[in-house]
C-alpha cells in the first residue's frame, strides 16, 4: 500500500515529466519533488505505445526503451494491472469513459494515491487530484 505523500502521475503528466514540460503546476511538482513514491499505472506503458504507434506521439526512443529510462530517471515505481484493477476499473461509474484512465483511476483509489493529472473527471471519482 502506498504511503500518504505518495502519488500517482496520469499518462499526460508523465508525458510532461519527461519533457519538463510546463505543464504541470507549481503545486503538481512540488509534490512530486517531495513524494515519498511516485507510481505511474503499467497502463500508460500501454497507453504511450499506441500512441506512438498511431503517429499521435514522438519520442526520442522505441517505446519500451523510452518508458524504461523515465520511470528509471524519475524513480517512478510502476504499478501492475492486477485483476481487483481490472474488475474496479470495470466497476467504475462511466464519468470517464476512457479506458486507459480508467485503469489509472482504480489504481489510485485502490491505493489512496493522489493524481496527478489536468483532467478535472478525475476528482469526480473521489480523488484528490494535484494539476
Amino acid at each position: 500500500m502506498a504511503k500518504k505523500a505518495s502519488l500517482i502521475l496520469d499518462t499526460c503528466a508523465l508525458l510532461w515529466l519527461a519533457a519538463g514540460s510546463n505543464k504541470l503546476s507549481g503545486i503538481a511538482l512540488r509534490r512530486i519533488d517531495e513524494a515519498t513514491a511516485i507510481y505511474v499505472s503499467a497502463i500508460s506503458g500501454f497507453e504511450i505505445a499506441v500512441k506512438v504507434a498511431r503517429g499521435k506521439l514522438k519520442l526520442p526512443h522505441a517505446p519500451n526503451e523510452w518508458f524504461h529510462k523515465v520511470v528509471t530517471h524519475h524513480g517512478i515505481a510502476v504499478l501492475p494491472i492486477e485483476w481487483e484493477v481490472c474488475v474496479a476499473a470495470a466497476e467504475l461509474p462511466y464519468i470517464h469513459d476512457d479506458p486507459c484512465d480508467r485503469f489509472i483511476i482504480a489504481t489510485a483509489r485502490l491505493n489512496g494515491l493522489p493524481v496527478v493529472t489536468k483532467d478535472e473527471r478525475f476528482e469526480r471519482y473521489g480523488l484528490e487530484v494535484l494539476n
